[in-house]
């Protein structure tokens, strides 16, 4: 669906809007193709082709909610939201005011292309499956174009189109042994998917070595990017949205008091300027480009949607209540380096399972399954049995933290559970000085 059709649908619902009401408009869709790989060979291949438009139906202090999919004929999909627009009307005198309700009485139009350079997917997996020869590889891939519209009675008019590819993938060695890794952005190189491919190769090959058995204890670790994110995930549990800062039960609350700090390398932000998501919300407000949240090891500012918004009388900067765009600045540790930095230790490639231990102290439990390796002289030597850790972020991106990489992995969701996800990070490696492994 182009701008200009979903417009006109919009115009056309607005034009039948009776008395004092008001209607917001959203639309969003995905053309994108999948596949599914098995023992490093295609196994399922389709598209999507998929519009879903919600409406918003306003009268005073009341709002009801409703929505359908398109399925791209224009008079029946005519038919079929004006049908929807009438029902929503007969609920509107049920509901009761809502003290909460925010939305922007700003007119505004905008439209944004984020820039991509997406391949084909046939030459994209004919090259993956050419260089992963030999492995048992196991992945979904994902590509193409999403676009989200908002359109308004009161003369909202937005779009926004992006594309991008993710590749998530697992090798299997044997039994539970297997090494993960991803390869996502929006332009692609087939140099970086090579690179990859030759790091997971040497993993495979150091998994192949008896593991080692570590007592529990503190160990130097390094972090990729992938494993970090999981720590990262874990502080969008409410720590950074306004509801949570307000009612005191967010994770970081010693932080905001000022009772404890993060290492001053740590700058955490919301980057709506990388373009994977719109630049506005549903209620009309528009999104700032960055939105500072930890600043040089002290908390900065939070996200505020809609609704808390209105309660707590703040401007509106965000679409929802966690990161959708979160980035950590880089630091001055080359890659190539990190694990010479780190010497002996443990290298985590990935974290499985984290949840609050102890969210007063922002501490936090997982495993490390998969790809964690013990490191001596600067180079893995042998796998690592699963282990639990439980540790506080105070610490791993506090007083412990000795510094992060130079280069940053763009982490895109693989979520597509109703629909491609477009969720995002960008993350450094991160050096440790002690995480602590409990059993």
């Amino acid at each position: 669906m182009s701008p200009a059709e979903f417009f006109a649908l919009a115009d056309a619902l607005c034009a039948r809007l009776k008395g004092n009401e008001v209607l917001f408009c959203g639309l969003d869709g995905e053309d994108s193709d999948f596949v599914r790989l098995n023992q490093g060979r295609i196994r399922q291949a389709g598209a999507v082709h998929s519009r879903s438009l919600g409406l918003t139906l306003i009268d005073g202090a009341r709002q009801v909610e409703g929505g359908c999919d398109l399925g791209g004929d224009p008079g029946q999909d005519l038919a079929i939201v004006v049908d929807l627009l009438g029902r929503l009307r007969e609920r509107l005198p049920q509901v009761p005011e809502d003290p909460y309700l925010n939305y922007s009485t700003e007119p505004g139009t905008g439209e944004h292309r984020a820039a991509s350079d997406l391949p084909d997917p046939a030459g994209a997996l004919t090259g993956l499956i050419e260089a992963a020869e030999g492995l048992d590889l196991v992945g979904i891939w994902a590509s193409g174009d999403l676009y989200s519209g908002l359109a308004s009675s009161l003369g909202h008019r937005y779009w926004h189109q992006g594309a991008s590819f993710n590749l998530d993938w697992s090798c299997y060695l044997s039994g539970d042994k297997a090494v993960k890794a991803a390869y996502a952005g929006t332009h692609w190189d087939p140099g970086a998917l090579d690179a990859r491919l030759a790091e997971v190769r040497r993993s495979l090959s150091v998994m192949a070595r008896p593991p080692k058995v570590l007592s529990p204890g503190r160990y130097r670790a390094y972090l990729t990017p992938q494993a970090l994110k999981e720590l990262t995930d874990m502080l969008s549990w409410g720590g950074f949205d306004l509801k949570s800062h307000r009612t005191h039960q967010t994770p970081l609350l010693r932080l905001v008091r000022g009772e404890r700090t993060m290492h001053p390398a740590v700058s955490l932000y919301e980057d709506q300027a990388r373009g994977l998501n719109p630049r506005f919300t549903g209620e009309g407000f528009l999104t700032p480009d960055r939105v500072d949240l930890i600043a040089a090891g002290a908390y900065r500012d939070c996200l505020v949607e809609a609704r808390s918004g209105k309660e707590y009388g703040v401007p509106v900067n965000a679409a929802g209540e966690s990161p959708e765009s979160l980035a950590m600045d880089p630091g001055d540790i080359p890659r190539a380096e990190a694990l010479a930095r780190l010497g002996e230790g443990l290298a985590i490639g990935n974290l499985w399972y984290c949840n609050w231990s102890d969210p007063n102290d922002c501490r936090v439990t997982g495993m490390t399954r998969f790809a964690t390796f013990w490191v001596e002289g600067g180079e893995p030597v042998a796998p690592v049995a699963v282990m639990r850790f439980d540790d506080s972020l105070y610490q791993l991106l506090g007083d412990r933290l000795e510094g992060l990489t130079q280069e940053r992995d763009l982490l895109l969701s693989a979520d597509t559970y109703g629909g491609r996800g477009s969720d995002s990070c960008l993350l450094p490696g991160a050096l440790v000085d002690g995480l602590t492994l409990t059993l």
